[in-house]
């Protein structure tokens, strides 16, 4: 691998393997080459919007349709993120 000619962040939700002995020893390696890793705290919420957004449209906007096969999935899922910003927002409390 060569050193990336800009500088690339990576924020990472704590997943298990991304504190793994293996993920960890190879951060090294990878800051090396430009590339930084930036952990979220534990519970964040707020800060990981995909998460309330996939929750926000499993629950709210999918219709019992979009579970009969794979392009009626693929195709909400589509239109709703289509919209996401104009029809449909994320509001924090």
């Amino acid at each position: 691998m060569h050193k990336l000619k800009i500088p690339c962040v990576v924020i990472l939700d704590n997943a298990p393997v991304q504190n793994s002995a293996a993920f960890l020893e190879k951060s090294e390696d990878w800051y090396s080459y430009g590339l930084s890793l930036h952990f979220l705290p534990t519970y964040s919420p707020a800060l990981n919007l995909i998460e309330i957004l996939g929750r926000k449209i499993k629950y709210e906007r999918l219709s019992f349709n979009a579970y009969t096969g794979y392009m009626n999935l693929k195709e909400e899922d589509l239109e709703i993120l289509s919209q996401v910003g104009q029809k449909y927002t994320i509001t924090l409390s």
